[in-house]
């Protein structure tokens, strides 16, 4: 997303303005506020804060009647009334000013010298956090990022997310998904098989708000862990397994329709348990027409989210033995739409096979678990 135009005017001078209109027209008997401070509102784009609270050392006196809060848009020039209040803090909605100072007011309407000058200044932008990437979970995506390099400022990382539409600016709409002290979070309750946006920024203790991570672009989908699939002829009424049955044709993984344990001799399920009587070792056959499969890798996988996208060639009809820790492929094609799941193997017996699986509701998505970035090296804005 394009970066949006600054909102401060200017910041040459900025170590000048001690001897810039720095006084009121005294009348009053009020000594000045002391440590006037800010903190500014985070809105997603680094450039544009939400608002500003400044917060101040109250005036311990009878004669305080209220405070007089000022502001400019640049350095030069005199400050304006903004507000008064009776508080010892003001809240200034929208896009901040660059310079603000107080003054006390007393009973008589004297008002007191300004308080310091406080310079909302964008170069005290705290760094982005890095390398978001994300892992696909059932109805739900765990991020995860590198920190931002200034840690002792942190305050907080805010997490956003938006749709995900085909085009060349597919994240358009973003929301904030909510905030972490953590460089992880997990994003819940999101549909299977919806894509969406994701990116991350940093806020340190004054409210400055970093530019994002880069956006990252991930697909929840089903899984379950442990099932367990006898072989043919040994038990041969769950000896089959479908991934998906689309039965009402929503397109959406209903209760009921997924990771299905069906008889071993069906021609509709995505493959059967097969025992060599040989050796007695168990082999993975594809059965429906649609269906084929591959061994992810030549070597065992530490979980099933460790099988990211689904290699585009190499899927075939022949069996595969089933081995533990090793992870395996599906390319689906059922009513002209292709589907992947993937399963990684727990354990295997002489007469059952154990695994967990996961399936991608989405027609031709190979996101099975962590999807690429869309992009990188922009500004969070447009939120």
């Amino acid at each position: 997303m394009p970066r949006s135009s600054r909102y401060i005017l200017t910041v040459a001078g900025l170590l000048g303005i001690a001897c810039q209109n720095n006084t009121t027209n005294i009348s009053g008997s009020l000594s000045p506020p002391q440590h006037l401070g800010y903190r500014l509102d985070a809105s997603g784009d680094p450039n544009r804060p939400a608002g500003i609270l400044l917060v101040w050392d109250d005036v311990l006196s009878s004669d305080l009647a209220s405070y007089g809060v000022y502001s400019r848009a640049s350095t030069s020039g005199s400050l304006q009334l903004r507000g008064e209040t009776s508080s010892n803090t003001f809240h200034d909605n929208g896009v901040p000013q660059l310079q603000y100072a107080v003054t006390a007011v007393d009973v008589n309407g004297g008002e007191s010298h300004f308080s310091n000058i406080v310079t909302v200044n964008e170069y005290l932008q705290t760094g982005a956090p890095s390398a978001l990437v994300g892992v696909s979970l059932d109805s739900a995506i765990h991020l995860d990022w590198h920190d931002t390099p200034n840690l002792s400022r942190l305050k907080w990382y805010r997490v956003y997310s938006s749709d995900y539409v085909s085009g060349s600016n597919p994240c358009m709409n973003w929301v904030l998904e909510g905030t972490t002290v953590s460089h992880e979070f997990l994003a819940a309750q999101l549909p299977n098989g919806v894509t969406r946006c994701f990116d991350i920024s940093a806020v340190d203790t004054l409210g400055y708000e970093s530019l994002g991570a880069g956006v990252w672009t991930d697909t929840p989908r089903p899984d379950a862990r442990n099932v367990l699939v006898w072989a043919v002829g040994v038990n041969t009424p769950a000896a089959g397994f479908r991934f998906w049955n689309d039965a009402d044709g929503n397109h959406y993984g209903d209760p009921g329709e997924l990771g299905l344990v069906q008889a071993g001799n069906r021609t509709d399920i995505d493959f059967s348990v097969f025992v060599n009587p040989g050796d007695s070792t168990l082999w993975f056959v594809p059965a429906f027409t649609g269906d084929s499969l591959l061994l992810y890798s030549n070597s065992p996988v530490a979980d099933l989210t460790s099988i990211d996208l689904a290699p585009a060639t190499g899927y075939s009809r022949d069996t595969i033995q089933a081995l533990p820790g090793y992870g395996y492929v599906f390319k689906r094609v059922e009513s002209g739409l292709v589907h992947y799941a993937a399963l990684r193997v727990t354990a295997v017996s002489r007469q059952y096979v154990i695994f967990d699986w996961s399936v991608q509701t989405d027609p031709g998505n190979p996101d099975l678990t962590p999807r690429r970035p869309a992009t990188s090296g922009r500004a969070v804005a447009s939120r």
